[in-house]
């Protein structure tokens, strides 16, 4: 279990802002790998929180920045508890973290995101009201300035937020507006350092499936200013790659019930489809025409799309009218991939 892992830790800073040194309610969570330029703003967010008893813990996952990191820090190093360790990537980071914690709650934030000021607060009435959850998570702004989307309308929760409802991403949870009960991440064994990406998901379906009653707001809490690097067909092909690689893992893994089994074999078929779907989009913006017919037409087994099929047709009677295909692609794109997001 990955949380049970140890790994070695420096640790500076006695720990939160609290009055007394009793421990905090809360504990921060922040990992930061080539951040420095952002983190200052994420912690600005966390002090100016009106919920006050917490701690907040920096983890530098082997950041190369790490002399512009700590520059930046200096001031904070009263206020935080900074631990350092080799690159685990940010999985690794949160489980050093989870360990690390004093707090009964854990709330997540990544080092380029930031809190409205009544977040923790808003988080921690959900669970005076209703004491049996174990996590909670809240709606928040997606996207870079002047771009900016509601999380919510982008990714909608519908209905309970079940181990169901989370596999088939009925309910999606941005991992910086999560707070939880630390035993309830204890209990599913932690982050998985063993994935490339995806970790969250595969931590809140876990947290799910171990137990944990999860509830949600629809407030806006959370600034997630998510940027857009290399190809989206790349990217999305790969986020299907890991949901892919994740619901495997859980035929194997996981003590399913046969419903529950049912499920997840459907939604590792409809993944796999999709994934292939993306890298045949990836390798028609390469001009690698054969490939891209080949991956389309597997993924086609499973969607039967009649777009899909008119896409395989023009590949094969005019393979070199690449813009065109492209555009049709991105026409076809959202009713033939709907579901898993990045």
């Amino acid at each position: 279990m990955p949380i049970a892992e140890s790994s070695p830790v420096t640790s500076s800073a006695p720990s939160a802002p609290t009055i007394n040194a009793s421990a905090p309610v809360v504990s921060v969570i922040i990992p930061s790998y080539k951040t420095a330029n952002l983190i200052a703003a994420c912690l600005d967010s966390v002090f100016a929180q009106t919920f006050k008893d917490f701690e907040a813990i920096v983890v530098n996952d082997g950041s190369p920045d790490t002399p512009e990191l700590e520059k930046v820090l200096a001031p904070y190093m009263d206020r935080i508890v900074y631990l350092k360790q080799e690159n685990k990537r940010a999985a690794g980071a949160r489980n050093n973290a989870i360990r690390n914690a004093r707090g009964e709650f854990v709330a997540f934030l990544d080092s380029d995101d930031t809190w409205m000021p009544d977040h923790l607060a808003s988080q921690m009435q959900l669970f005076a009201a209703d004491p049996s959850l174990g996590l909670t998570y809240s709606n928040g702004w997606v996207g870079l300035p002047g771009e900016e989307r509601e999380f919510m309308e982008r990714c909608p929760s519908e209905g309970e937020a079940t181990f169901r409802s989370l596999l088939v991403e009925r309910c999606q949870i941005p991992i910086s507006t999560v707070v939880a009960r630390k035993q309830a991440i204890v209990k599913a064994g932690g982050f998985d350092e063993k994935l490339a990406r995806c970790d969250d998901y595969d931590m809140w379906v876990r947290t799910a499936f171990h137990g944990a009653k999860i509830g949600y707001s629809r407030k806006l809490q959370a600034r997630m200013p998510v940027g857009r690097p290399g190809s989206l067909s790349q990217s999305r092909a790969k986020m299907a790659e890991g949901y892919s690689t994740i619901l495997e893992q859980y035929k194997k893994s996981l003590p399913l019930q046969d419903a529950d089994r049912k499920i997840v074999e459907q939604r590792a078929a409809e993944i796999r489809a999709r994934y292939l779907l993306e890298e045949g989009k990836s390798k028609l913006e390469q001009r690698q025409f054969d490939q891209a017919r080949q991956l389309i037409s597997e993924a086609n087994g499973y969607f039967h799309k009649p777009s899909l099929s008119v896409t395989l047709v023009a590949l094969r009677v005019a393979p070199g009218a690449t813009t065109k295909l492209i555009s049709l692609w991105n026409r076809i794109r959202h009713g033939s991939s709907n579901g898993a997001s990045a």
